[in-house]
């Protein structure tokens, strides 16, 4: 259920967002989805879903559940088809290449395009400093200095110092935003261009949360971030770009995309507006 908020309070939260300067590495191309369909044996999910990802943004997917956030944003780096019965069609776009062209190399797409689900999974028998650098043991990446590659994930995950005296206690011990912060360094490890987060806060506690989006602020200057929430506080506090989801009927379709600051203040579509004021959801 969407939270019943202040319409006028979320515009002035995405203004303040609205003028940010964007990170200054060379981050290539960006990402972008064209026609995107999804389906689920006979099901058909998604609809028709283009969107442009810049690099080195951060852009929020919202709707109700059950209108394809989830679905959409699993193609973007091949998890869909993990799914028994799964389908697409469409094209996703990395730095302009189409990663389900035929010969495309899937590991090497999910290392530059990584994922941090809604429930924290760090690796329960690995410890701290084990689950930060356990993507390039699988990977079988090559890294020199391994022990300042694990502290600088965990200081751009926003954990180092809550946990640089006890990197070989195992990562289960760590609270649930820990866990999520430490799951958010080991994507780092690889070094992604993007990071996918499906609704990464909607387990955490308030504080939790917030210390999860300054990292997500900080990580859009070297990467794109697309991040699937519920939360419309959320969406207004962090991101550039918001893309408003809706199955009205069935399949779930994109219905409105804009800058932040202008879906939540002018939206062009009733609809957007009605979910954003919390009138429904």
């Amino acid at each position: 259920m969407t939270e019943n908020v202040n319409p006028s309070s979320l515009a002035s939260i995405a203004a303040g967002n609205a003028n940010r300067a964007p990170g200054k590495n060379a981050l290539g191309t960006g990402l972008e989805a064209r026609s995107v369909h999804a389906w689920f044996g006979k099901n058909h999910a998604l609809a028709d879903v283009s969107l442009d990802f810049a690099a080195g943004t951060v852009t929020a997917l919202i709707g109700p559940s059950g209108c394809g956030k989830s679905t959409f944003i699993r193609t973007l780096n091949r998890m869909h088809e993990f799914i028994p019965t799964a389908a697409m069609a469409g094209e996703v776009l990395l730095d302009g290449k189409d990663i389900y062209a035929s010969g495309v190399d899937v590991t090497k797409i999910r290392l530059k395009i990584g994922m941090v689900f809604q429930k924290p999974n760090p690796f329960p028998s690995m410890t701290i400093g084990e689950n930060v650098l356990s993507g390039l043991k699988l990977a079988q990446l090559k890294q020199n200095n391994k022990d300042e590659l694990m502290e600088e994930c965990l200081i751009r995950a926003g954990l180092w110092n809550e946990v640089k005296d006890r990197l070989g206690a195992h990562g289960g011990s760590l609270s649930g935003g820990q866990q999520q912060r430490l799951c958010i360094a080991r994507s780092l490890a690889v070094n992604p261009q993007v990071l996918l987060m499906d609704e990464p806060c909607s387990a955490l506690d308030p504080g939790s949360t917030l210390r999860i989006e300054e990292t997500i602020r900080e990580l859009s200057e070297t990467m794109t971030v697309i991040i699937v929430t519920h939360n419309m506080q959320q969406a207004a506090r962090i991101s550039d770009y918001t893309a408003f989801f809706l199955a009205d009927g069935h399949p779930g379709m994109m219905i409105e995309t804009g800058p932040t600051s202008q879906i939540f203040s002018n939206p062009k579509d009733k609809r957007t507006e009605n979910y954003v004021t919390g009138r429904f959801g």
